[in-house]
């Protein structure tokens, strides 16, 4: 189970979107809202937010997608439940929300959208709402025995559209040329071969750098919006890692290739000395001996 939040200004559009006939669509729960008709739920969201006029972003949006592994178990009453205790957990109370489920892909998910506007005038906080969702959602699959997907791998790329699509060929050039490079440019190139750019984000009018985007068809993406481990600083932090590691093997080669020599110098250097050796010099040498002890005699 993961959950993707966007904030939005326009009950309208998400409305439209989340009830549109063709996502073959369940409306599952509503609370604080006249569900009449489409056109309904909308005036009552919109009606609630003339309490705090300050707030822009009025417009809770979340979905709960859920893998196709859990399709048998995941009822309608079963992804209400889950989405009571999420929006609880989340603390997303005393307001206004639709639970709607799509049919239209292969997984299980269902649309929650909600008033950020409480029915007090209040505003609902989004501080760290994509951290504690992130670990609301671990807790939930653990607690309802559901399958937790192992990461972007497992996504079905031939199913994605734009800009997701895109995306997903970055993160995939990304994880094969981040580990092999050792510098920036080096990247830089490992990546023009798939057709990727690179851009770096200033601080002010200095060189200091605080960000990195990648472009690929027309679509931009900041590095941590492809993934946690593609931000500058993550990104940064590897290729240095990985020219230090080079640099240690490098050395290391070295020192072996030096020791190598090394060890094959005493060898010709032994068989060189061996060179002076004369066998018949040797000979005579022997038999002077042997003469001498002779002459000596044996003592008992």
């Amino acid at each position: 189970m993961i959950a993707k939040i966007v904030k939005g200004k326009s009950f309208k559009g998400v409305v439209n979107y989340i009830l549109d006939k063709a996502k073959q669509t369940e409306l599952l729960a509503t609370e604080g809202v006249r569900h009449k008709s489409r056109e309904s739920i909308i005036r009552s969201f919109v009606t609630q937010t003339e309490l705090n006029p300050r707030v822009a972003k009025t417009v809770g949006h979340i979905s709960l997608d859920f893998s196709s592994q859990d399709r048998d178990k995941l009822t309608n009453a079963k992804m209400v439940q889950i989405a009571h205790e999420y929006l609880n957990a989340m603390d997303i109370k005393n307001t206004q929300y639709i639970i709607a489920r799509h049919h239209d892909k292969e997984h299980p998910h269902i649309h929650i959208v909600f008033n950020r506007i409480d029915n007090n005038g209040k505003t609902i906080s989004d501080k760290n709402d994509r951290y504690h969702s992130g670990k609301i959602c671990k807790d939930l699959t653990d607690k309802y025995n559901l399958y937790f997907a192992q990461g972007k791998e497992n996504v079905k790329r031939h199913r994605l559209k734009e800009p997701d699509k895109t995306k997903y060929e970055i993160y995939d050039a990304l994880k094969a040329a981040v580990p092999k490079c050792k510098n920036w440019k080096e990247l830089h190139n490992e990546l023009k071969k798939n057709g990727i750019t690179i851009n770096f984000k200033y601080k002010g009018n200095t060189d200091e750098v605080q960000g990195v985007r990648f472009e690929k068809n027309g679509y931009t993406f900041n590095g941590s919006k492809i993934d946690r481990q593609f931000s500058y600083s993550k990104i940064d932090f590897q290729l240095k890692q990985n020219e230090k590691a080079q640099d240690i093997q490098t050395k290391q080669e070295n020192n072996h290739s030096q020791n190598l020599t090394s060890n094959l110098g005493g060898l010709f250097d032994f068989q060189t000395s061996g060179m002076d050796y004369d066998p018949d010099e040797a000979e005579l040498l022997k038999q002077h001996k042997y003469k001498k002890r002779k002459k000596q005699g044996f003592r008992l």
